[in-house]
């Protein structure tokens, strides 16, 4: 059966703690990571050694995710890639054109071949492992996602004393 350490994604954007989050949450999965910071260094990688699975940002400087997307789709040993969108921009102008044109021209097609930022890492793996056919425990994922916003809520409104009694707890798990 296939495990993650099978697979290798590239993880293309253009913001640099954005790709350390990503590459740090599928490393911590076991998969193998590459990353690029425009479509122009995707293509590059691509062309390097073929990823199983690509996370692209569609809006970035120095080549866009809509080019790179094209091109990928242009080259038949790269055509069934799996690429899911993983952006900020689904829904501002920056973005809205681009996704519509990926999801209408079928250059992404599937359930779930976009996130919107933010993204949890355990949401974020789990799209990922689904994709490429692994297990996921979704409900799992979705439980642990409740238990983050609930503690979140609950630290929000907590005076700076308390906060660091809490601090001190999780630190000495």
């Amino acid at each position: 059966m296939a495990e993650p350490k099978d697979f290798l994604v590239l993880v293309v954007d253009d913001e640099d703690d954005i790709r350390r989050y990503l590459s740090v949450a599928l490393e911590d999965a076991g998969f193998r990571v590459e990353t690029a910071s425009s479509g122009k260094e995707a293509l590059e990688k691509v062309k390097a050694a073929r990823p199983d699975f690509i996370s692209l940002d569609l809006v970035m400087p120095g080549g866009s995710g809509i080019a790179f997307l094209h091109e990928l789709r242009r080259k038949r040993e790269w055509i069934n890639i799996p690429v899911m969108v993983v952006t900020g921009h689904a829904r501002d102008e920056l973005g809205k054109a681009d996704l519509s044109q990926a999801l209408e021209g079928k250059l992404l097609s599937g359930p779930g071949m976009y996130l919107e930022k933010p993204v949890t890492p355990g949401k974020y793996i789990a799209a990922v492992q689904k994709t490429l056919g692994l297990e996921t425990d979704e409900q799992a994922v979705e439980e642990e996602q409740t238990m983050r916003d609930e503690v979140s809520e609950a630290l929000k409104d907590l005076p700076a004393d308390k906060l660091q009694e809490v601090l001190a707890l999780l630190k000495n798990k």
